[in-house]
């Protein structure tokens, strides 16, 4: 029996992350840990945990699940676990175990089942890591992510509040994933752009990650459900910078421009502009750049912030190796961001 993963799912991939504004009122009612061994927790919030264990050795652990966001099975579980893995490497470090997150109906064939774990698992494996056990549930939505530990010098992580002026800012995968996966289920798809997001998607930033390691970075964050404005958001807030970022530098997807400028956006358009548009400035810039920049990525690029200096040799380094590396902006004294 065939089934329509999407058919079961309102919203899918990082589209379907809670609202970023909602969860920060939420957060403000936690304390945070009294443990000077977690380097990395609540306050400030990142990509992934980061516990010290020796002066060798810190722990990164991260979970991530979502709705299906393609019919494909094997696609979906393999997207899922990419998403949920790159937490890791966007804190600087390699995957070690991972744990299956997931939610299914009991009607869906043992035959998806099994193509959506099979291809986690792969993917898992490909990272550097292990796919050791997991927890399943009944449920209508179907859902699945990974639990995901790895190890990380405590000296090196990079974390998302390290931004300095002077700084260049760079993207590591173009935008519009949700814009273009939204514009195909209203029945606009376009092909090129499609296939290429879903390549994207699916690939582990692991290789960017290791191709930037030895550039020791200032910041890194990964583009997902907030959006490019909204990560850049937090980025500049939590490093007490100004980030300006070139409008039409920006990369993006075959025919994703196209269907902004038809008026396609996600649901989480609106969420993203309600946690990050009173810190953006963007007056100058076309609507379809804007919503763009907006948009909910599903595995999406690394945002990268490193002296300026360097920024020519790490686009060197990306080329020479076959990785897609784009500068997208600077950071500069103040605060906000700026779109122009």
């Amino acid at each position: 029996m065939t089934v329509s993963l999407t058919s079961l799912a309102p919203s899918g991939g990082c589209a379907a992350k809670y609202s970023a504004a909602r969860l920060e009122e939420l957060l403000k009612g936690f304390v945070p840990a009294d443990a000077e061994n977690l380097l990395v927790g609540l306050s400030p919030a990142d990509d992934a945990v980061v516990y010290k264990l020796d002066e060798e050795r810190a722990l990164v652990f991260t979970l991530d699940f979502f709705p299906p966001l393609v019919d494909d099975p094997a696609l979906f579980g393999r997207i899922a676990a990419t998403n949920a893995l790159n937490d890791v490497f966007a804190m600087g470090g390699s995957p070690l175990l991972a744990l299956s997150i997931a939610a299914f109906p009991e009607s869906l064939p043992n035959e998806t089942l099994a193509a959506i774990f099979g291809a986690a698992d792969e993917q898992v494996r490909a990272a550097g890591a292990i796919l050791a056990g997991g927890h399943t549930l009944r449920d209508d939505e179907p859902k699945y992510g990974l639990a995901v530990v790895g190890t990380v010098h405590p000296d090196r992580f990079w974390p998302k509040s390290g931004a300095r002026p002077g700084d260049a800012l760079l993207l590591t995968k173009p935008l519009g994933t949700g814009m273009l996966l939204h514009a195909a289920r209203e029945g606009r798809r376009h092909e090129e752009g499609l296939t290429a997001a879903m390549q994207s998607m699916a690939t582990l930033s692991r290789d960017a990650a290791d191709a930037l390691r030895p550039f020791q970075p200032n910041a890194v964050t990964d583009v997902t459900g907030f959006g490019l404005l909204g990560h850049a958001h937090e980025m500049a807030e939590r490093s007490g910078v100004r980030i300006a970022l070139d409008a039409e530098a920006l990369p993006l997807f075959p025919g994703a421009r196209e269907q902004a400028a038809a008026g396609i956006r996600t649901g989480g358009d609106s969420r993203n502009r309600a946690f990050a548009a009173a810190h953006v400035e963007s007056a100058s810039v076309p609507d379809d750049l804007v919503a763009l920049s907006y948009d909910p990525q599903t595995s999406g690029g690394l945002l990268i912030s490193l002296p300026a200096d360097k920024a020519p040799v790490l686009e060197a380094t990306f080329a020479a190796s076959g990785l897609f590396l784009a500068r997208i902006g600077r950071v500069v004294e103040g605060g906000g961001v700026a779109l122009a």
